[in-house]
């Protein structure tokens, strides 16, 4: 619930909301800026678990009241207009920028052009080098990225434009949620010190980024949206969850995760570590073995396989339905789903199938030829009285989805 003071804001907000570009910039920067020096003194990590636990709202109210006008949302056109609906229920003066990558759905323009109606704002668009655009298209046609992945455009389109807008600011806010990429963004504090991008001053620490949404789910993110009568991108009808680029983005089938939806042309070794990830290359030219700090796995009720319980199940001998995850400590894809795996484990104690692991990167070639392994981790299921094995197909790693996985094969749990 917003304060009396914040209420006030808000109504301020809305009588300058349609006001002039230049107008909402003389408002935002009467506010008082941040020094380096300030920014210095405070412990970030600190401030993320005293936020963590708070709502987005007081988290947005946080960002846009520490940086005033230093600090930019980034708006992709989709579900970030939950962080521009924040912003303005603080009742505090806020910008909000784009990348227009030149490629993006007709339906997302005009979610721009609806959003700054809607709000009241200029959104603050910006564009990929023009040249490196052409250089680009004429070497390499204009959808390369099917042929030799996705980094190099987006690298040109988006990552560039974003670094080079970046450095105008000392902070920015993104809709990064924990829940979009299992694996891969689970750990998403609230509040960072940006570990990629530099701000106004340079070098390393000069630009915080602000996660608001970091702890909601998709569902409460969508509830929030249909509450507050927002205006949404059209294409979230038609099945587009993740929205990016045109040709890089399709709709997504039911109970697929939302990222699925995005570069699905590419292999899941994108997503994955390779099967040799773990070899470090020194300086004379030789390669040592990565090691990793723990194990995974090592209490509650994953069963570790030995190499001659591994060895004997592939061959068949099995007196009941085993999930087994192929598994390397030290990658973090691996560690990425430690806890989604210990989860699943638990809820099946006691059930007709087994959870166990094996440490697939000391005996490669094996469960290479008699399970399938390609990348690490790679999930299987051994039939009861088989010898064959399932291998799970997904990269969609959380503990729902794969009980669901596991129950069409064996029945009930």
């Amino acid at each position: 619930m917003l304060s009396h003071g914040a209420h006030r804001r808000a109504a301020g907000l809305n009588v300058h909301a349609a006001a002039p570009r230049a107008s909402v910039r003389a408002a935002v920067a009467r506010r008082p800026q941040v020094h380096a020096a300030t920014l210095e003194k405070v412990d970030w990590a600190a401030l993320a678990r005293e936020l963590d636990p708070k709502s987005p709202l007081a988290i947005m109210d946080n960002a846009l009241a520490t940086f005033g006008n230093d600090i930019g949302i980034a708006f992709s056109g989709a579900e970030d207009v939950a962080l521009v609906e924040y912003a303005k229920l603080t009742g505090r003066p806020f910008r909000v920028f784009s990348l227009d990558t030149g490629r993006l759905n007709p339906e997302t323009y005009r979610l721009f052009d609806a959003v700054e109606k809607h709000y009241g704002i200029h959104i603050e668009y910006t564009f990929p080098d023009q040249q490196e655009v052409v250089d680009l298209v004429r070497a390499k046609g204009l959808f390369s990225f099917y042929n030799d992945g996705h980094q190099e455009c987006c690298r040109v389109r988006k990552v560039r434009p974003l670094r080079k807008h970046l450095t105008s600011l000392k902070a920015w806010i993104t809709g990064q949620r924990k829940d979009q990429s299992p694996g891969t963004r689970n750990e998403v504090p609230v509040v960072q010190v940006d570990p990629a991008f530099e701000g106004v001053d340079g070098g390393a620490g000069s630009l915080i980024k602000y996660n608001p949404l970091s702890n909601l789910t998709s569902a409460e993110t969508w509830n929030f949206l249909r509450v507050q009568g927002v205006p949404v991108n059209e294409l979230h009808a038609q099945g587009y969850d993740s929205i990016g680029c045109e040709p890089c983005t399709r709709p997504v089938l039911p109970n697929q995760h939302e990222r699925e939806g995005r570069w699905w042309w590419e292999d899941a070794t994108a997503k994955e570590c390779g099967l040799h990830s773990g070899n470090i290359k020194k300086a004379d030219g030789t390669t040592e073995e990565r090691k990793a700090d723990r194990d995974l796995w090592i209490d509650g009720n994953v069963t570790a396989l030995t190499k001659e319980q591994a060895h004997t199940m592939a061959e068949g001998k099995r007196d009941k339905d085993t999930l087994v995850v192929l598994y390397a400590p030290w990658c973090p894809f691996c560690q990425g789903m430690e806890a989604a795996y210990s989860q699943l484990a638990e809820q099946l104690s006691g059930s007709s199938v087994a959870v166990a692991k094996y440490q697939a990167d000391i005996d490669r070639d094996f469960c290479t030829e008699k399970l399938g392994l390609k990348t690490f981790p790679t999930i299987v299921l051994l039939p009861k009285g088989s010898n064959s094995y399932i291998k799970y197909p997904s990269e969609r790693r959380d503990a729902d989805t794969l009980r669901m996985w596991v129950k069409t094969f064996v029945g009930e749990l």
